[in-house]
């Protein structure tokens, strides 16, 4: 995956210039986007295979049911709204850095680091009560799309969460200073990115009926 790298206080003060392609676009910015690209084809190819097996039950008494049987619509809506809420304080985050604002650009990392921690935490809750009712991930076709589609959007949050906490750091040890706010811009286009994904993902799975 393409990562951003936080560039030293004594790097060139021309950040953009210096990076820049023939699009006017920086070449890490650009990679950004290509990689987000290529995430919109393999996220749109999961999709569509769980749209295929969502109904898709097991062969023995044991395996029939479905995800879709025990959803917590409620629940799960709350998750989701934590999450679309974290797109928020990154840009918080980067408005801050923009104004010099360190303790505030901090403040504003840390709170979607802690956003996006929360919903990891409520799919982790509702993936053990869908193991509980005897819904795992190898019990039929559908549960192993479902399992396969939100689990790897899972990773992907994580990711984010790994990345926004290392400009925290970064921002405690001097390092995050406003030459630096296209790192944040880039590491913000990643964690829209994966908020906007899952508005996609909550739509298919959660609000659009079973045929």
């Amino acid at each position: 995956m393409a990562t951003a790298t936080i560039d030293s206080p004594d790097t060139h003060d021309d950040h953009d210039e210096h990076h820049a392609t023939s699009t006017g676009i920086s070449n890490t910015k650009l990679a950004m986007w290509t990689f987000l690209g290529s995430e919109c084809l393999l996220f749109g190819g999961l999709i569509s295979t769980y749209l295929l097996y969502k109904t898709r039950r097991g062969p023995g008494p044991d395996n029939t049911a479905i995800p879709t049987d025990i959803f917590d619509i409620p629940f799960t809506s709350v998750s989701s709204f934590v999450l679309l809420m974290s797109s928020l304080t990154m840009v918080l985050a980067l408005s801050a850095l923009t104004r010099g604002d360190n303790a505030a650009t901090r403040a504003w990392l840390l709170s979607t680091a802690m956003l996006g921690s929360v919903f990891i935490g409520g799919q982790v809750y509702e993936f053990t009560g869908f193991i509980r009712e005897g819904v795992g991930f190898t019990h039929n076709p559908a549960s192993s799309a479902f399992f396969t589609l939100t689990g790897f959007h899972g990773v992907h949050v994580s990711l984010g969460i790994l990345m926004l906490m290392s400009l925290y750091v970064a921002s405690k040890q001097g390092k995050l200073t406003p030459k630096h706010t296209e790192t944040v811009e880039i590491v913000g286009l990643y964690w829209h990115f994966v908020d906007v994904v899952w508005i996609f993902i909550f739509t298919v799975i959660y609000l659009i009926p079973v045929d």
